[in-house]
């Protein structure tokens, strides 16, 4: 019996720049990617700084979209 791979990413699908940056992410980051791009996106939305949250977003939406979803709805509850 043969399975075929399965992507967990179901809805928002992450734009092919994004997929690349996440790529490059995780090579320099490791298993510690997510959580460092979770960082930036905070740290940019602390700042007031939307375009470079969004980046960092989708980032970690790459990586982790449980923790993207997490964030999003912090965002957008405005905490």
């Amino acid at each position: 019996m043969h399975f075929r791979p399965a992507n967990d990413n179901r809805g928002k699908q992450v734009s092919s720049p994004h997929l690349h940056a996440a790529l490059r992410h995780f090579a320099e980051h490791g298993l510690a990617a997510a959580d460092h791009a979770r960082q930036q996106a905070l740290a940019a939305a602390d700042a007031g700084d939307r375009e470079t949250f969004e980046w960092w977003l989708e980032i970690c939406r790459a990586l982790d979209r449980r923790m993207a979803s997490r964030i999003d709805m912090l965002a957008q509850a405005g905490g």
